[in-house]
Formats: structure tokens, C-alpha cells, sequence
């Protein structure tokens, strides 16, 4: 019973190791603004706006953009670079936007 309830836990709960840090994913989302707008929210019609998305869709999309999952040759080498406290960092920040 033990095993089956940590299996569950693991495969079914999300969850990050990694305590997310919104002002260390400020800082990092000055690359991002290029595209998606300094306050996450896109000039540009074929960019998708971040602001308020949620995080832990934020997080699959970037780590999906860096194991090649998702295929775009911009977002790979803009993603490339990130650790995964990057990722949850920046997920953090742009969820935190309205």
C-alpha cells in the first residue's frame, strides 16, 4: 500500500524541489521581453502574452521547449541556457502578473 501511494504521489502530484524566486524570474525575463512585452504581455499578435498564465503550464511549456517536445528554433535557444530553477523562477514571475 505504501509503494502504490508513493507511486501515485509521484507520478500524479505536482510539485517542485525548488521553492520559486518571482524577483530572480524578473530579472531573468529581460530576454523574454523582446518578444512577450516587459510585463509579459505581447505587442505582437503571433507572441503569446505570459502575464497570468499558470505556472505550472509555464513550466511545461519551457521544459518542453527545451527537450525539443515542442519545436520552435527561437524558443529552443532562448531555453536552452535556463537551469530549472530558471524555469520555475520565470513560470513564477509571469504567473504572478495580471
Amino acid at each position: 500500500m505504501k509503494n502504490f501511494l508513493l507511486m501515485f504521489l509521484v507520478a500524479f502530484v505536482p510539485f517542485n524541489s525548488i521553492a520559486a524566486d518571482i524577483k530572480a524570474g524578473k530579472e531573468k525575463s529581460a530576454v523574454c521581453s523582446t518578444c512577450h512585452g516587459d510585463k509579459g504581455i505581447s505587442a505582437a499578435p503571433n507572441y503569446p502574452n505570459l502575464a497570468g498564465q499558470k505556472e505550472q503550464y509555464l513550466i511545461k511549456q519551457l521544459k518542453e521547449f527545451k527537450s525539443g517536445v515542442r519545436e520552435d528554433t527561437i524558443m529552443a535557444s532562448m531555453v536552452m541556457p535556463l537551469s530549472e530553477e530558471d524555469i520555475i523562477n520565470l513560470a513564477a514571475y509571469y504567473a504572478s502578473l495580471k
